[in-house]
């Protein structure tokens, strides 16, 4: 169930049913929980961080989830940030959420040189007597645009943990390629700290293919990740990992291609597709195998509200965050309590599908264009693993439709310019087959790879 607000992350672990089997694994470290129970990484300094709002800004996944546990009910405000911010994006969030301290480890530590610094020793067990009051702490999340000051959203942990009901029934290993410091990260992280769980961390500069051999060594049943970073891992040669039970997806559009691939990779686990953001919270997780959701999950009732409303997902719950954290001219809600997604769906049959973000549309001769939906199309041919379609500026139609495609390993035979023309227009009749006019691609163009952002989705902001 989820906490009462006076129970911190700590006290979540120490009640949890591990015993002394659960472990958060780093990519070079390992501890234990029952050394995290009764250790501290500040060295006798958690005294001069009661009741302040703290970055955490160690580099380190694994110092920043030691960090996270031991100041929860500890700090006033915990503002949690990823490893990738630049430091014009760090200034702008230390700004907002009036950050007092900061904890560093080895790599930040030139960081916020005006700021009280922390650093994240190595675990030690506690002496004790320097617990000081307890108190709820706020947790302060950047949204994960790529560009500008980020909004921070404020959580609190009661929230976080509301689409957790119960430990497992059954032991579970942890895995996920999100980083913890991100929405879809801090939720695998939660699940497994109040679940007696062991984590294998990931970290953002580690090859898909390690971190899923690591994930192997260490028996990881359950793991997640976003679409895209499943289509990279899928790019990898074939790692196999015979416990998995369990993958889950979140944070893009989980399409038909993706869906099918995983179930052809992975033909004994459950698979399910989550929706969540870091405003609205996690709303819902679809497990029929199906892309898209049932029409049937709105206006349900049920702790989370769904609604459709000029066609896009709002979501009210007690999951969703609280509000906007140093920007009182932006508002979180509508007058009804509802978060617009800013993602816009589709009523089909008896199935809504998601189109896209209503920020992304591309407009092509003043219609609209979703580049997720030709993408799904591009997608379900048999030598596409990607594609990422955007608009090009053309002198005479204003914009055209450009689709870069990552093939296959398998078409590898694609290098010929005449394999490369027959392929390019079964794409284009495929798009043409499924698609209207305006939407499919004048130019097809083949990558060796798609970049992606921080948080594991498509870095649509760049060609």
């Amino acid at each position: 169930m989820a906490p009462a607000e006076s129970a911190s992350l700590r006290d979540l672990m120490i009640a949890s049913r591990a015993s002394g089997g659960a472990w958060l694994r780093g990519p070079e470290q390992s501890v234990a929980f029952d050394d995290i129970r009764g250790g501290t990484v500040f060295q006798g300094h958690r005294p001069k961080l009661n009741g302040k709002s703290v970055l955490i800004a160690a580099s380190a996944p694994l110092k920043a989830a030691l960090a996270l546990i031991e100041l929860d009910g500890v700090a006033a405000r915990l503002v949690v940030c990823p490893r990738d911010f630049t430091p014009e994006r760090l200034a702008s969030v230390i700004e907002q959420a009036g950050v007092d301290a900061v904890i560093a480890d080895e790599e930040t530590l030139d960081f916020a040189p005006n700021s009280p610094r922390y650093i994240c020793a190595p675990l030690e067990r506690s002496g004790g007597g320097d617990e000081g009051p307890r108190q709820r702490t706020e947790w302060v999340l950047p949204t994960s645009g790529t560009t500008g000051a980020p909004k921070l959203v404020a959580h609190f942990l009661e929230g976080l943990l509301g689409a957790i009901k119960q430990p497992p029934k059954q032991p579970i290993v942890w895995g996920t390629f999100y980083d913890i410091r991100r929405y879809g990260g801090l939720q695998i992280f939660l699940r497994a700290v109040t679940g007696g769980s062991t984590l294998v961390l990931s970290d953002a500069l580690e090859p898909p293919r390690d971190y899923i051999l690591r994930c192997r060594e260490a028996g990881v049943t359950h793991i997640s990740g976003t679409p895209s970073h499943w289509r990279r891992l899928l790019m990898s040669p074939r790692v196999d990992a015979p416990s998995i039970r369990y993958v889950r997806l979140s944070g893009e559009i989980a399409d038909r291609a993706i869906l099918e691939s995983l179930r052809a990779a992975f033909p004994e686990a459950a698979i399910g597709h989550a929706y969540a953001s870091t405003e609205a919270g996690v709303a819902f997780e679809v497990t029929d195998g199906l892309e898209g959701f049932p029409a049937s999950y709105i206006d349900a009732g049920g702790e989370v509200a769904l609604r459709v409303a000029d066609g896009s997902l709002r979501i009210r719950s007690a999951r969703t965050a609280t509000r906007y954290v140093g920007r009182d001219d932006l508002a979180l809600f509508d007058d009804d309590g509802f978060v617009d997604t800013d993602d816009m769906v589709e009523l089909r049959g008896d199935r809504y599908f998601f189109m896209g973000r209503r920020t992304g549309v591309i407009n092509i001769g003043g219609a609209k264009v979703h580049p997720e939906e030709v993408e799904s199309v591009i997608n379900l041919h048999c030598d596409v693993r990607m594609s990422l379609v955007k608009a090009r500026r053309n002198p005479i139609m204003g914009n055209v439709i450009v689709a870069y495609v990552v093939l296959k390993n398998g078409a590898s035979h694609a290098d010929s310019r005449d394999h490369q023309a027959a392929l390019k227009q079964e794409i284009i009749a495929a798009c043409q087959d499924r698609l209207e006019r305006h939407k499919i691609p004048a130019v097809i163009d083949f990558v060796a790879s798609l970049d992606l952002i921080g948080s594991g989705k498509l870095a649509r902001s760049h060609a």
